[in-house]
């Protein structure tokens, strides 16, 4: 139960534009004990935090004369330490993440009822517990996308994106699984000068490679079984925007050779059409694999690579950004707390200490699905240790499962690849590794550092082959 405020204490500042709201709140807070002075707009609302200088305001973000989160930035310019709740309509969740970003230091979704009200004032005026951090502008992209990111490595990605974002140069970005390559891929298209217009992604890994020329160029009626209707494919549907392939590196080389011919000619010819097209694109990819690599191993054109490596941009892991990983995982908190209807106050400090000492091999997704699990099997409040995924601080030694084959185990192996073909070494390599984890394609993947598809492929094509 709420205790009843000292009649000594600053009023609360309640600046609420709809008149019916002002009055149920001010009436909630005031039979708890608050003083409360109340505003209808921003004018009237800055005009009183200048005059009373309180401890809590509670701000609508939405005020009829102007936006919340530019007159909450100016009150906290006139005063730091003041703690401002953010109200935000149901389905703003954006902005709700936006003002605690900004600085502020709770927020409610309406509708809410007199529990979290009561709770989030009495939060605010209890202790000086420090507000989440607050991400630097500095560090975002005009896309508003979420590219979080403050630490050097992801500053210099942010210049990189600055330069080439309003120019027709490809952009070649690499990285491991999960560092949000598709992120940078947006953050490109949004900050360009086709923001207006389509941003297509492509997968080429997850498409069958008999379905990909389709996908990619499109098709006429009638041009193979099953085609019974006219389909513009991804290239065409890019025109005047962005096209995205990601994982280019499992292109197959008859196609390489036709989007060779694409990026030379810009133009399009879907299976069955008689004439090319020209269309307007402008080709981000994007790849896990190391493309030069994959050059000298002949699975990937080398002239196809020069046309599209102009730009290239690195996706950094996140265990080499630093306190990113703190500043990710909060703004994903507030996220996830108002999807689910939860009300987190932070991460407890042992928390963070491990979140920061956590090597993370999923990178920002892996981080991502840590900070929902928490949110979506925990009520809120700080988030502490015992509310992690059960071994995710085994992790921070990479575990016993984690660890390469070593001594007897590693002769084994070797021993066993003796005397084989190529082909014969990379299909028993594959099959040991996928036996060590029970069988699961996406985890032996993430070991031998290809794409699932690559494995789902090969499988399928052993299971062609005569016994």
């Amino acid at each position: 139960m709420v205790k009843p405020a000292s009649s000594a204490r600053a009023p609360i500042l309640l600046i609420e534009d709809t008149l019916t709201l002002q009055m149920a709140y001010r009436s909630i807070l005031a039979s708890a004990g608050h003083r409360v002075s109340t505003a209808g707009t921003g004018a009237e609302g800055l005009a009183q935090f200048r005059a009373l200088r309180p401890k809590v305001v509670l701000l609508d973000l939405i005020l009829p004369d102007r936006d919340g989160l530019h007159l909450m930035r100016e009150m906290l310019e006139i005063q730091p330490e003041t703690a401002i709740v953010a109200i935000t309509a149901n389905g703003s969740v954006n902005r709700a993440v936006e003002a605690m970003r900004a600085g502020a230091h709770d927020f409610l979704v309406k509708p809410f009822d007199e529990t979290r009200l009561l709770g989030a004032v009495q939060y605010a005026t209890s202790a000086p517990a420090t507000p989440m951090a607050v991400q630097p502008e500095s560090s975002f992209l005009a896309d508003g996308s979420g590219f979080i990111g403050s630490s050097a490595p992801m500053q210099r990605v942010h210049v990189t994106i600055g330069s080439v974002a309003r120019s027709m140069a490809t952009v070649f970005i690499t990285g491991e699984s999960g560092t949000g390559k598709e992120l940078c891929a947006l953050a490109v298209h949004a900050n360009s000068a086709r923001a207006s217009g389509p941003f297509i992604a492509l997968n080429c890994g997850a498409i069958p490679q008999d379905l990909l020329e389709s996908e990619v160029f499109g098709h006429m009626k009638g041009s193979f079984t099953g085609a019974i209707s006219d389909k513009p494919g991804a290239a065409a549907a890019a025109d005047g925007g962005t096209l995205f392939l990601d994982e280019i590196c499992e292109m197959a080389p008859a196609l390489q050779t036709k989007l060779l011919r694409f990026l030379q000619t810009s133009t399009v010819q879907p299976v069955g059409a008689t004439r090319p097209r020209r269309v307007d694109v402008r080709i981000v990819c994007a790849t896990n694999r190391d493309p030069m690599e994959a050059v000298r191993r002949g699975d990937f054109r080398e002239d196809l690579y020069y046309r599209l490596y102009v730009v290239p941009v690195h996706m950094p892991p996140l265990r080499d950004r630093g306190q990113d990983v703190i500043e990710i995982a909060e703004a994903a908190l507030m996220r996830f707390s108002l999807e689910e209807g939860r009300s987190f106050l932070g991460f407890s400090p042992d928390v963070r200490s491990l979140l920061s000492t956590l090597p993370w091999p999923g990178n920002v997704r892996q981080l991502l699905n840590v900070i929902r699990n928490v949110v979506v099997l925990n009520p809120g409040g700080w988030v502490t240790r015992d509310m992690l995924p059960p071994g995710l601080a085994d992790v921070r030694t990479g575990g016993p499962a984690a660890l390469p084959p070593t001594g007897g185990a590693a002769v084994a192996v070797t021993d066993s690849l003796v005397g084989l073909t190529l082909a014969e070494a990379e299909r028993r390599l594959i099959e040991i590794t996928l036996a060590r984890h029970a069988g699961s394609v996406p985890k032996a993947a993430r070991v031998l550092d290809v794409s699932p598809s690559t494995l789902y492929r090969k499988i399928e094509t052993w299971k062609a082959l005569p016994d």
